[in-house]
């Protein structure tokens, strides 16, 4: 069994020693899924939902999610990213949208957890944005597409 990387000897929790790791270039790509009815879907499309455009500040706000994943998550090291990027794949068959992250850095630690924070803070704010008319929307297949770079190397989720 491999052993847990996040506690110490007697089992309480502690944070990665990444010191003497070398830096090198990591990516993750990650995605989520927001369904919701087709009126809401046309409102977004047509940007008018009364909030504002909503995949303008989901945007923003999975950016600034993934800068903050330190300050949500306890055992995250804090990163200098380098890049984040978030699209949105509107799917009017099936009155959803996928919101889907790639983040990187040059660093010692991987970004997964960025990638997953952006993603899923984007389609929070979906929700928040569009609440008022739909309020049964849901999010789900939250998601690791694509890591690459450190020691473990490169994953790709099949499918």
């Amino acid at each position: 069994m491999k052993k847990l990387t996040h506690v110490d000897e007697q089992g309480k929790a502690k944070m990665v020693d990444i010191t003497e790791k070398p830096s090198t270039v990591r990516e993750a790509k990650a995605k989520a899924s927001v369904y919701m009815k087709p009126d809401t879907m046309q409102l977004i499309i047509d940007r008018k939902i009364p909030k504002g455009d909503v995949l303008c500040v989901a945007k923003i706000a999975g950016i600034m999610g993934a800068k903050n994943t330190a300050s949500l998550i306890p055992m995250c090291h804090p990163l200098n990213i380098t890049s984040i990027d978030i699209n949105f794949e509107l799917d009017e068959i099936n009155n959803k949208i996928d919101v889907i992250s790639d983040v990187k850095i040059i660093g010692k630690t991987g970004v997964e957890i960025e990638s997953l924070i952006a993603v899923t803070i984007s389609a929070l704010t979906i929700y928040d944005m569009c609440k008022a008319v739909d309020k049964e929307m849901t999010i789900s297949d939250i998601m690791l597409l694509e890591k690459k770079g450190g020691k473990s190397g490169t994953f790709k989720r099949n499918g």
